[in-house]
């Protein structure tokens, strides 16, 4: 059980500072302990950990009005933040972890100030059928974080910007669904970031059982905090390499859209990138390292599937290896059969 909880605000609005002061709770979470982390972001766009920054947001064009680009740990899709937006992260231990119960602290949050909130999409919370907080999950070790994005008062008409594409710069099929949101603020009583954050950590209060001890940054390690900051900040996280590939799909599924990208040669498949906004971005890693080094044959690919990915036994994450599968192997087929009219 959680028999201590905890509640840190963040100094700074800084996106890698702020990951790296979120990534160290996490990895010292002590045991039987719950803790809340609320903080804001200058204007960033916030990538899924499976995500390719170009195919989300025009990243030269952002970065040259003063935005940063930056890519969570957590699976799912890309997320505007400004100062209008209250960020939120739940760390507790993995026994302990349980969407509803933490979605639920946020409904009794919003609710405070008249706001009806109803679950939507995969995780999402919204009001009147417009989403205004989208939830991301990550774990790691024996701890467990649920973190998400509070539209406050952001500014939507930059959001709409910061995450259009240039037309052209997509592949072929891949298509950007983009919901409808809305700010806390139009449609509930006296909502500011500040009085949202007094409410969440009440509402963390009830849940848990305790009032939060308040924590302050400047007691944790410095140099550990920087470390991490600068690996969120580098470009080999943001910004992935890219493969000279030869061979591309892309499609959307009711878990997610994803492309698959392979670079064959000499018959076999060198390199493999899968970018996906599925929740479930690990999952992908693997299927990337399964494809490498497999024979570019449809019987070769689904041979490899099937004993590189045999350990799964979850029934969605099977499910969704099997569609990702179907997917490679349907477009092999297809060029093949152009080549043969050919």
């Amino acid at each position: 059980m959680i028999r201590r909880t905890a509640c840190l605000i963040a100094r700074s609005s800084d996106p890698f500072r702020n990951q790296a002061i979120e990534k160290h709770l996490m990895d010292t979470l002590p045991e039987d302990t719950a803790i809340l982390y609320l903080w804001q972001n200058a204007p960033t766009v916030m990538l899924g950990r499976a995500q390719n920054p170009w195919y989300e947001c025009p990243v030269d064009d952002f970065r040259s009005k003063g935005g940063s680009i930056a890519r969570r740990l957590s699976g799912g899709g890309a997320m505007y933040q400004d100062r209008g937006c209250l960020n939120f992260t739940f760390i507790l231990p993995k026994t302990r972890f349980d969407i509803p119960r933490q979605l639920s602290a946020i409904g009794m949050a919003v609710g405070a100030f008249g706001v009806q909130a109803q679950a939507s999409g995969r995780n999402d919370l919204s009001v009147e059928g417009r989403k205004f907080c989208a939830n991301a999950f990550f774990k790691s070790g024996s701890a467990a974080l649920h973190h998400g994005t509070i539209l406050v008062s952001a500014q939507l008409g930059q959001m709409v910007n910061a995450l259009t594409v240039e037309e052209g710069k997509l592949p072929a099929g891949m298509k950007k669904p983009f919901p409808q949101v809305v700010n806390l603020a139009d449609v509930g009583r006296g909502v500011s970031v500040s009085a949202l954050q007094e409410s969440i950590y009440w509402a963390f209060s009830r849940i848990f059982g305790s009032a939060p001890a308040m924590l302050d940054e400047m007691m944790m390690d410095s140099r550990s905090i920087d470390q991490l900051a600068a690996q969120f900040a580098g470009r080999p996280w943001v910004y992935p390499a890219t493969i000279p590939y030869t061979f591309t799909v892309t499609e959307r599924f009711p878990w997610g859209g994803v492309t698959v990208q392979m670079r064959e040669e000499g018959g076999v498949v060198r390199d493999a990138r899968v970018y996906t906004d599925a929740m479930e971005a690990a999952l992908f890693s693997h299927i990337e390292q399964a494809l490498v080094g497999s024979p570019y044959l449809i019987s070769a690919i689904t041979k490899r599937f099937q004993q590189r990915l045999s350990w799964i036994t979850d029934l969605r994450l099977g499910q969704m290896t099997s569609d990702v599968c179907k997917l490679i192997c349907g477009r092999l087929r297809d060029l093949a059969r152009d080549a043969g009219k050919a």
